[in-house]
C-alpha cells in the first residue's frame, strides 16, 4: 500500500515537473563564458547571462530578444551597492526563470510569438547596456561594460541561428525598454537585410520632463549615468552628432532619427516616472507627495492636476520623438502601472487592460505582422475600467 502511494506521488511530481517545463517555468540561465575575452562583464566582473527557450515549427527562424529592466546606477557609490546583487552579478542571479506575457509559450496566451526563439537577457550593468570603461579601479573593482555585455550576448545568439532570422524583435521593460530603443537600429543592422525587424519598448519611454520644483532632476541623473559608464560611444550616433550626447539617453531625442519600426507600450501615468521624474523625493522635502505617489486616488485636487499635466508632457514627448512615422506603433494606457508586457494577465488575458478595445498582445502582433496599424492613446485617468495593477521592472 505504501509502495503504491509512493509511486502515485512520484508520478504526480514527475507530471508537475513536465508541466512546468512545458509552460516555460524552468528555463535555465546560460552564462556567456566567452565574454571575458572581450571584457564583456557584469559590474562585479562575472560573465553575463540570459535565458533561452528555442523556437519550434513555424517559429524556428523567428527571434524575440527581451532585455530585463531594473533601474540604473549613476555613481561609483550606487554601483558598488548594486555590484553584489543580482542586478550586478550573474553569480547572484536565479538559475532558472519562467517566461510569460510577450515571452510566453502558450499559443492561446501569446499566439503571434509563442513558438519563436525567445530570450531574456539578464541586466547586470546598471546602464541600459551602454557602458564601456576600459579601466577597472582596483579598490571598487567595478566593471562598467554594459555595451560590451549586450554585444557579447547578441553575438552568441547570432551564432546560435539568429544570423538567419526571418523575423526578429528587440524588446525590453523599463531600463530594458530604454535599451530596446537605444540599440534598436544596431540590432537591425546585424540581421539579414531580408528579415522583418522591429523593436518594442515597454515602460522604457522615459521623458525629459519637468518635476514639481520646475527643474529636471532626471536630466542630471541620466547625465550622471552616461558620464559614470562612459555611455556616449554606445548611444546612437544619429542623435549624439546633433545634440548634447547626454540627452541621447532620452527616447524622445533618439527616436527622431531611428530607421527601425518602433512600438511603444507605456502608461501616460507611468508609476516609475510619476515617482522619479515628476515628484522625486529629493525635491519633495515636506513629503507632500508621499501618499499620492503610492496611490493616485490619494492625490489632492491640485496634485491630480499636476499629474494630468505630466500626461500632457509625456504625450508631447512621444509626438516629438515618433512624429507621424508610418511605422510607429502606440499603445498608451491611462493605468498607474510600470512594465505591462511581461505577465500573461496583462498581455492577452481575459481581463487584460484594453486601449481602444484592444489588448496589447493583439496590438503588437497586428502591428508587427502588418495586419493593421495601431496607434491608440487612452483617455485621461481614471477613465479606463480595465486597468490591471502592475509595478515591476522585469
Amino acid at each position: 500500500m505504501a509502495g503504491s502511494r509512493l509511486g502515485q506521488w512520484l508520478c504526480l511530481v514527475v507530471c508537475i515537473l513536465i508541466l512546468l517545463k512545458a509552460e516555460g517555468a524552468s528555463i535555465p540561465i546560460t552564462i556567456v563564458e566567452s565574454a571575458a575575452s572581450s571584457g564583456a562583464l557584469c559590474l562585479d566582473g562575472s560573465p553575463p547571462g540570459y535565458h533561452f527557450e528555442k523556437g519550434s515549427g513555424s517559429g524556428i527562424d523567428n527571434w524575440l530578444v527581451h532585455m530585463e529592466g531594473g533601474g540604473w546606477c549613476e555613481s561609483v557609490e550606487s554601483c558598488v551597492s548594486r555590484r553584489d546583487t543580482f542586478r550586478g552579478s550573474s553569480l547572484k542571479m536565479e538559475k532558472t526563470m519562467g517566461f510569460s506575457g510577450i515571452l510566453g509559450s502558450k499559443q492561446a496566451a501569446n499566439p503571434d510569438f509563442y513558438n519563436w526563439n525567445r530570450i531574456k537577457i539578464r541586466y547586470c550593468d546598471g546602464s541600459s547596456f551602454t557602458g564601456d570603461v576600459e579601466a577597472v579601479d582596483p579598490e571598487t573593482k567595478l566593471y562598467f561594460r554594459g555595451g560590451r555585455v549586450w554585444q557579447a550576448v547578441i553575438d552568441e545568439l547570432l551564432a546560435k541561428g539568429m544570423q538567419n532570422a526571418r523575423n526578429a524583435i528587440l524588446s525590453g521593460c523599463s531600463a530594458g525598454g530604454l535599451a530596446a530603443i537605444l540599440h534598436c537600429d544596431k540590432f537591425q543592422s546585424l540581421l539579414p537585410a531580408t528579415a522583418r525587424v522591429k523593436c518594442v519598448s515597454d515602460a522604457g519611454y522615459f521623458i525629459h520632463g519637468t518635476d514639481i520644483s520646475g527643474g529636471s532632476r532626471i536630466e542630471s541623473f541620466f547625465g550622471q549615468v552616461v558620464k559614470t559608464h562612459e555611455s556616449v560611444k554606445n548611444l546612437p550616433a544619429s542623435c549624439t552628432s546633433k545634440m548634447n550626447p547626454e540627452l541621447c539617453f532620452f527616447p524622445q531625442y533618439v527616436a527622431q532619427t531611428m530607421r527601425t519600426p518602433l512600438f511603444i507600450i507605456n502608461s501616460a501615468y507611468d508609476s516609475w516616472q510619476i515617482k522619479n521624474i515628476l515628484a522625486p523625493t529629493a525635491v519633495d522635502s515636506k513629503k507632500e507627495w508621499k501618499d499620492c505617489k503610492l496611490d493616485l486616488k490619494k492625490c489632492s485636487a491640485s496634485q491630480l492636476q499636476t499629474v494630468q499635466d505630466y500626461r500632457t508632457q509625456f504625450l508631447k514627448a512621444v509626438n516629438t520623438g515618433l512624429g507621424s512615422s508610418s511605422t510607429r506603433g502606440l499603445w498608451i494606457d491611462s493605468c498607474y502601472a510600470h512594465c505591462q508586457s511581461g505577465s500573461a494577465s496583462t498581455w492577452l488575458g481575459d481581463k487584460s487592460t484594453e486601449v481602444g478595445d484592444t489588448k496589447m498582445g493583439k496590438a503588437v502582433g497586428d502591428w508587427f505582422y502588418d495586419r493593421s496599424a495601431f496607434e491608440k492613446i487612452d483617455c485621461p485617468y481614471p477613465c479606463n475600467p480595465t486597468c490591471v495593477s502592475v509595478d515591476s521592472e522585469s
